[in-house]
C-alpha cells in the first residue's frame, strides 16, 4: 500500500476555501447557568418560602415563640385562595401558640409582605431544631478589699445570722452596680 502524499500548504488553503465544513459541535451550557436567571425571577415574584422563614424565624416571631415553634411549610392558595403557614409546635405549647396566632400572622406578613399568609396551621410534634440553651451565668467579680472592709464595718452592729448574710449580699450587689 502506498501512502498518499499530504497536500502542500497552498493546496490545503484551496481545499479549505472550497469545502464547507460543518460547525464544530459545542456542548450545551450547564443547566445551572440557564436556570439561575429564571430562579432569581421566581424568587423575586414568590419569595423564598419556608426556607427564608426558617433562617430568620427567631427574628420574625421573637425568642420566646421561636423556642417552642418552627415553620414547616408555606402553602399558596389555589386560584387566589388564602395561603397558609404550617408551624410545628412542641407539645403542650400549642394552646399558648394558638392564642398568639394573630400576632404570629402579623409578624410573618410584615416579613413576607402584606397578606402573604392568611391562615396559621398548628401541628403538634417534636421540633427538629434544638432550642438554644440559656447563656451561662457569669459569676460576679468580687469587691476590692477596701470596699469589702467598709461594708463589713457598717454591718458590724447587726447580729450574726441569716439577716446579716442577706444584708452583706445586698450591699455587695449594690456596690458592684455602682462601679
Amino acid at each position: 500500500m502506498s501512502r498518499r502524499p499530504l497536500p502542500s500548504s497552498q493546496e490545503a488553503l484551496r481545499i479549505l476555501a472550497e469545502k464547507r465544513t460543518r460547525p464544530q459541535h459545542r456542548p450545551a451550557p450547564p443547566a445551572g447557568k440557564g436556570l439561575a436567571k429564571m430562579l432569581r425571577e421566581l424568587d423575586q415574584k414568590f419569595g423564598q418560602g419556608p426556607a427564608a422563614l426558617q433562617a430568620r424565624w427567631r427574628e420574625i416571631v421573637g425568642a420566646e415563640i421561636a423556642r417552642r415553634t418552627e415553620p414547616v411549610k408555606l402553602v399558596k392558595g389555589r386560584n387566589g385562595g388564602p395561603s397558609s403557614l404550617e408551624i410545628r409546635v412542641a407539645g403542650p405549647s400549642a394552646a399558648i401558640i394558638q392564642h398568639q396566632a394573630h400576632e404570629i400572622l402579623a409578624r410573618v406578613n410584615l416579613f413576607l409582605g402584606p397578606d402573604a399568609v392568611q391562615k396559621l396551621r398548628i401541628v403538634q410534634g417534636p421540633l427538629r431544631h434544638v432550642p438554644e440553651p440559656p447563656p451561662p451565668k457569669r459569676r460576679p467579680q468580687p469587691l476590692d478589699a477596701a470596699k469589702e472592709a467598709e461594708l463589713a464595718q457598717s454591718l458590724a452592729a447587726a447580729p450574726d445570722g441569716k439577716l446579716k448574710q442577706a444584708l452583706l449580699a445586698l450591699g455587695r450587689g449594690v456596690l458592684r452596680q455602682q462601679r
